[in-house]
């Protein structure tokens, strides 16, 4: 009994460090992966006035004004001001961004160029090493993919923050069960290790007494043979099998398994299928996109499926285009109002693939 309550207090303490380290440190990565993925999907425009809100709301910085707007230089680099003093924000939209020591250079000649006292340098990237310590030189601030999406959340839509907070945390359920699962194995393992450990060791000690018993105990008597029986009379057989015969024809003989049948769920998911509507509201359309996030974001080879606007989605995928997007139109086809909407391929980690826009279908 001890040792399955020893398994018991393990396989919960494992299952506890596990869930805190999954809902505390690996869910607001998932959750920070999926924001930037949105970022990077959003237009220019829609991007940049993110970045302005919230450096206006987090850092008290405000947009130049009258004359002073001529000098915001190049469309990803901007001035903005703060108690009199010009502050140089240059924007990097794009998770393919590797910046190093060459780019902050530039942007720190920029810097004096435009009379900027400081800069800002924005982007769903990552900055190098390297770049980092010229930063620091250059009185630069980074805010790169470590980071970025911790700054720009409470200013992005609130249904985009919700969707990807969402995906984080299905994802972050799945895994706690699993590590239930994992830790319920632990658990039971080392029980029946403690077990083992536990008749082995009885067995040794009880080895040592079985071998003085026997040397001190004095010799047995021989058995005596047993009567034998005298064999039954052939009639007394006949008449036994006869018997033994009329039973076994008399038993009934095992029902066979019943077969399950599919038609009726065949007709349950055809009605539900008609029950989908084309031209929904908007609180049924976004149940069915939130529908189709959930089972893209379950795919093989599909990392996320983002809704960025009514007629747009965002796709993050580990597989190849010829494998994922049949399986991603198969989600989408299935409901009439999403048919036509445009679908927004992001390039695989790691390759310079570009981004693909994409329909299942056109009216």
């Amino acid at each position: 009994m001890f040792s399955w309550i020893l398994a018991l207090l393990l396989a919960l303490f494992v299952w506890g460090v596990t869930s805190a380290w999954l809902w505390m440190v690996k869910r607001r990565k998932t959750e920070t992966q999926h924001g930037l993925a949105a970022l990077a999907g959003m237009r220019w425009r829609e991007f940049s006035q993110i970045v302005r809100r919230a450096m206006g709301e987090q850092r008290g910085l405000r947009d130049l004004s009258g004359e002073d707007s001529s000098d915001r230089g190049t469309s990803s680099d901007f001035l903005m001001e703060r108690d009199g003093q010009r502050w140089l924000l240059s924007c990097k939209h794009g998770r393919a961004y590797r910046i190093g020591a060459p780019a902050i250079s530039e942007l720190g000649a920029a810097l004096h160029l435009t009379g900027a006292a400081s800069g800002i340098l924005i982007t769903e990237g990552r900055v190098e090493r390297d770049g980092l310590a010229a930063a620091e030189k250059e009185s630069i601030e980074v805010l790169d993919g470590r980071v970025l999406w911790q700054v720009l959340a409470p200013c992005v839509p609130a249904d985009m923050r919700t969707m990807v907070k969402g995906i984080a945390r299905r994802e972050a359920v799945r895994q706690t069960g699993i590590a239930a699962l994992g830790a319920l194995a632990v658990g039971l393992l080392a029980g029946l290790g403690y077990m083992t450990l536990q008749v082995d060791e009885n067995l040794n000690r009880r080895a040592p007494d079985a071998s003085v018993t026997a040397a001190a105990a004095p010799p047995a008597p021989a058995p005596r043979p047993a009567p034998t029986a005298p064999a039954p009379a052939p009639a007394q057989a006949a008449a036994k099998a006869g018997t033994t015969a009329a039973q076994t024809a008399s038993s009934p003989a095992p029902a066979a398994p019943a077969t399950a049948t599919t038609a009726a769920a065949a007709r349950i998911d055809k009605a539900a299928a008609g029950d989908l509507q084309e031209d929904p509201d908007p609180d049924t359309l976004l149940r069915y996109q939130q529908a189709v996030s959930k089972k893209l974001a379950a795919t093989p080879g599909v990392i996320s499926g983002i809704w960025l606007t009514r007629s747009t989605l965002s796709v993050e995928r580990s597989a190849d285009d010829a494998t994922v997007w049949p399986l991603i139109c198969r989600e989408v086809e299935h409901y009439p109002a999403l048919r036509t909407v445009r679908v927004q391929l992001n390039p695989r980690p790691g390759t310079g693939e570009p981004v693909r826009w994409r329909q299942c279908r056109t009216f």
